[in-house]
Formats: structure tokens, C-alpha cells, sequence
């Protein structure tokens, strides 16, 4: 039993050392760019899975799945809410009406630290890890309708707060005119 155990135990340690940094990246986007916060929901999780890790079949889709509700048991614990509140606008991030790629990154991920935590959470899950509605609405325990709705909502906030994500941010928009085509038989 103890060499099951130690068998275990490493396999653990190597799939904590070589996933640990994009489950951080995760966890610090589902904390609202906190990454104090990120670290300690990802040690949290990692706690939770190593009890269970004989048992586990998919480690990381177990690991991300425990990531995301502790965060939801966060929010509906947090009452009421804190929320960071500015003064002014901020300025652009480059001054010139186009942001660097950092400078970006640093806007985008302090407006997701004022969407509220289901609004953060629908668009981690949809655009950071890529899941389908069905996934998310499983995932967060409400229907696909409501992650439709949450993600236009969320998406509309963001692009509020930082106007370089909006329409033509990253270059011309597609053209809705099409060309009509001419079909032979």
C-alpha cells in the first residue's frame, strides 16, 4: 500500500510542477487580476485534489473544475461585495488610442476586476479556456441561456470600461455585404 501511496504522491508532485503555471494563470483571471488571490484559490484546489488524486482520472479538467467552484462559493460568501471605485475614467493605457499588447493586458485585467464575479467567471471560462455555453452553464450550475446573457452583459461592461476592445479595435470589422454568387448547375 505505502509504494501505491509514494506512486501516487509523485505523480501528484509532477503534475503540480508542470501544470501549476497555466492553473495560476486560471486562478489569477477567476480572482479579478489578483494573483495573491489566484495563488491561494489554485493552493486551495490543489489541496482538495491531492486527498482524491488515486482517484482522478483527468487531473487537470478535475483540478479546473475544482478551481472554478471554489470561486463560486467565493462570491456567494463575499457579502457585501468590494469592490475597487475610481474617481475618473482612466486615461488610455498608451496615450495614442491604440495600447501595446501590455499595456492592454494590464487595462483588460483591471476591468475584469470590477465585473462582478459570475460576469469574470463566464468570460474566463468562454474565452480564456475556450469551453462551449453547455460547458459553462454546467460548470456554473445555471443554464445556457443565462451564460448567453451573462456574456453579453459582461462583454458590453468590459468594453465599456476599456474602449479599445471595442468594434474595430483590432482592425476593420468583416464586411456584412456580400456579393451575390452566381450558382451554374
Amino acid at each position: 500500500m505505502d509504494a501505491v501511496h509514494d506512486q501516487g504522491a509523485e505523480s501528484f508532485r509532477e503534475f503540480v510542477a508542470g501544470r501549476s503555471s497555466a492553473l495560476l494563470k486560471t486562478a489569477v483571471l477567476l480572482s479579478g487580476g489578483d494573483r495573491h488571490a489566484g495563488e491561494d484559490l489554485l493552493q486551495n484546489a490543489l489541496i482538495k485534489v491531492a486527498g482524491k488524486w488515486n482517484r482522478v482520472e483527468d487531473p487537470e479538467a478535475y483540478v479546473r473544475q475544482v478551481l472554478y467552484r471554489q470561486q463560486i462559493g467565493r462570491w456567494r460568501l463575499k457579502w457585501p461585495k468590494r469592490e475597487v471605485s475610481y474617481g475618473e475614467v482612466p486615461d488610455s493605457a498608451a496615450g495614442e488610442g491604440s495600447a501595446s499588447a501590455a499595456d492592454l493586458r494590464v487595462v483588460v485585467r483591471e476591468a475584469l476586476g470590477r465585473l462582478t464575479g459570475r460576469q469574470r467567471a463566464v468570460l474566463v471560462l468562454r474565452y480564456f479556456e475556450d469551453l462551449p455555453e453547455a460547458d459553462v452553464a454546467r460548470l456554473l450550475g445555471c443554464s445556457v441561456g443565462t451564460v448567453r446573457s451573462t456574456t453579453h452583459r459582461s462583454l458590453a461592461k468590459l468594453r465599456a470600461l476599456v474602449p479599445e476592445l471595442g468594434p474595430g479595435a483590432a482592425g476593420p470589422s468583416p464586411s456584412r455585404d456580400y456579393a451575390p454568387v452566381e450558382v451554374r448547375p
